[in-house]
């Protein structure tokens, strides 16, 4: 496309509105979603515009409409939330050159614009943006980009796992495992050399059994909520991924004598147990993963995905003219897998 074409395109675009799902404040819940027509907007230099087709939600949307990350997200009011997508590209920027008008893509949007409730939206080349083959549809690629490269970087950098199957045999733990996070961690985490104990809620048992775990605790039973191992295992390593609150006194005595915890979800009590842990000398650890995404490794986990090694769990799919319906599903903490919002 020619420089001139690409700026009567581009004024095109910006000369038409789009639906879009915003809040304007702190707070609110689903209640504080509005429905709005908002411009197109224009892709800048090594940008492209997306024609949407999907929107996953995440813990953190919710959180950042709530205030926790206040006053750095949003950092403007009207935010249209959500980052995680998958669509087609309509329209590239200068300087673009891995994609082009028809490619199907899975992207995470920039966290400071958000943008994900919405017809169309940013997404940058440089950034988080990988090719979607046609194995992998929009709802479930929509799932991965923040969850599964969460998932990703606990197992590969902060446990050491080699995917690939190779390596001294690892037993984990994975809390919280039918989630939008723990999901993806058991799978990834059965690729590599490793024994998984999971825990879940009753209804979810056999479904967390389905994705690879050899043993799976209900979190609701006198063994589950201590985190002890059907077959006496002691942990090398656990991730936690569950929103629940689990003291280190629970942990510490199910570890193996170098064991250490990966924390998905860190709180002040997390910072607390690290400084008392370093005063001790314990070899024991618990460590606050802090999240560091990647491109390359989208890449490797949609090829997964296509493979046929790695799946999205869908809890539910909702037309972005029912967005509050998701967002509630979202916040009522039982969502199994990811929640999907399609355009």
């Amino acid at each position: 496309m020619t420089s001139s074409k690409v700026t009567l395109a581009t004024a095109s675009m910006a000369a038409r509105l789009m639906d879009a799902v915003v809040y304007e404040s702190y707070g609110g819940g689903p209640d504080g979603l509005k429905h709005v027509k908002v411009p197109i907007p224009s892709p800048k230099k090594d940008e492209v515009l997306l024609k949407l087709e999907a929107a996953s939600l995440n813990a953190s949307d919710w959180k950042i409409q709530k205030g926790v990350f206040r006053p750095l997200l949003p950092r403007k009011f009207p935010f249209i939330p959500a980052v995680d997508v998958a669509g087609e590209v309509v329209e590239v920027g200068q300087g673009v050159e891995k994609f082009k008008d028809g490619d199907k893509v899975v992207a995470m949007l920039n966290f400071i614009n958000g943008g994900g409730l919405a017809e169309f939206a940013i997404a940058s080349e440089t950034f988080i943006t990988s090719a979607r083959p046609p194995e992998v549809s929009a709802a479930v690629g929509a799932g991965l980009p923040s969850s599964s490269l969460t998932a990703h970087q606990a197992l590969t950098k902060a446990a050491g796992i080699k995917l690939d199957g190779t390596g001294q045999l690892k037993n984990i733990l994975i809390t919280g495992a039918s989630g939008g996070v723990g999901h993806y961690v058991v799978q990834l985490a059965k690729l590599g050399n490793t024994h998984v104990t999971a825990t879940c809620g009753a209804r979810n048992v056999d479904i967390v059994k389905s994705l690879g775990a050899d043993e799976v605790l209900d979190y609701n039973t006198p063994d589950g909520a201590a985190l002890k191992s059907p077959s006496g295992r002691k942990y090398d390593v656990v991730i936690h991924c569950a929103s629940a609150g689990i003291p280190w006194s629970t942990f510490e005595p199910n570890l193996s004598a170098n064991g250490k915890v990966i924390d998905l979800t860190s709180r002040s009590s997390t910072w607390i147990t690290i400084v008392l842990q370093r005063l001790s000398f314990s070899t024991k650890q618990l460590v606050p993963l802090i999240i560091n995404p990647k491109g390359e490794n989208l890449d490797y986990l949609v090829e997964l995905m296509k493979e046929g090694k790695l799946k999205t769990l869908v809890d539910s799919k909702h037309h972005l003219s029912k967005a509050e319906d998701a967002w509630a599903r979202k916040t009522d903490g039982y969502a199994i897998g990811k929640i999907i919002v399609e355009t």
